[in-house]
């Protein structure tokens, strides 16, 4: 039992892991997690998974790791991120596109407020340990630790969000577009092709704004590429033919009533 309520424990045990069966771990508990909260709030959980996810994901991308199909280091956020388009895809197949696309809204005001109001707590005046005294040092760590994770760099945080609307809304449009060309069939096509070509155009935006031309040391451009727009979407493309049975099986995840309304409709 105390396994569970140390966080140091559970730390050390993942980083005793392959890095790899981490990956596919937090890949697992995002697609459980994803039809949990559907199952008991139904598009508002999948509003609240996204609205997470985001956060989540912006502050996973200050962690670089070296994972061992990749030349060079990459942060992580891509399992986290990748699980919205997901998100949106169940809620364009369940419950429309305007809700779709109202997710993908609700998520970027999330962040946004997230981010507004750690700069209000960031902007209090810290405590020193000479006005204080040693037994608040914790506090001074504390103050540090929460500048480092939420002064956000002004390249990541515009490329970020321009990358998620772009992305996200494109997914929803090209997702109904092709269940309209479709005639509703071969959810597994829209599913899949919606995300691939949605995940690629975040990796190209997010790669370009952060990484090259709003960043103070440009990557080299092999770099950019193979690793970074390439090289991730490679991951993305993994996650995308993964979640293909669950967006199928969201459908038995639906609250009860939300599940009635479609048989209704159908």
């Amino acid at each position: 039992m105390d396994f569970y309520l140390s966080p140091d424990r559970f730390i050390d045990f993942c980083q005793s892991q392959p890095i790899v069966l981490i990956w596919a771990f937090q890949l697992l508990f995002c697609f459980a997690s994803l039809l949990l909260f559907l199952r008991i709030f139904g598009a508002a959980g999948i509003y609240v998974y996204i609205s997470v996810s985001i956060i989540a994901a912006n502050l996973q991308v200050l962690k670089v790791v070296q994972l061992p199909f990749f030349s060079d280091p990459v942060a992580l956020g891509t399992v986290v991120f990748s699980s919205i388009y997901l998100g949106t895809d169940i809620l364009a197949e369940y419950y429309g596109p305007k809700i779709a696309r109202k997710a993908v809204w609700v998520g970027f005001a999330s962040y946004t407020f997230m981010t507004i109001v750690m700069l209000f707590t960031l902007g209090f005046s810290p405590i020193s340990l000479a006005e204080v005294g040693p037994d608040w040092s914790w506090a001074v760590e504390n103050g540090t630790s929460l500048s480092t994770l939420f002064t956000p760099a002004p390249a990541l945080l515009v490329a970020g969000m321009i990358a998620y609307l772009s992305s996200q809304l494109y997914d929803v449009w090209i997702f109904n577009f092709l269940k309209c060309l479709t005639r509703s069939r071969w959810l597994w096509l829209r599913n899949n092709v919606s995300t691939l070509m949605s995940a690629l155009l975040d990796n190209i935006i997010f790669s370009l704004l952060a990484w090259r031309l709003l960043a103070e040391e440009p990557l080299p451009w092999s770099v950019l590429i193979f690793t970074y727009i390439l090289g991730t979407y490679g991951l993305r493309v993994a996650v995308a033919l993964l979640d293909t049975p669950i967006i199928y099986f969201a459908r038995y995840c639906l609250p009860k009533e939300d599940r009635e309304h479609l048989e209704n409709s159908a």
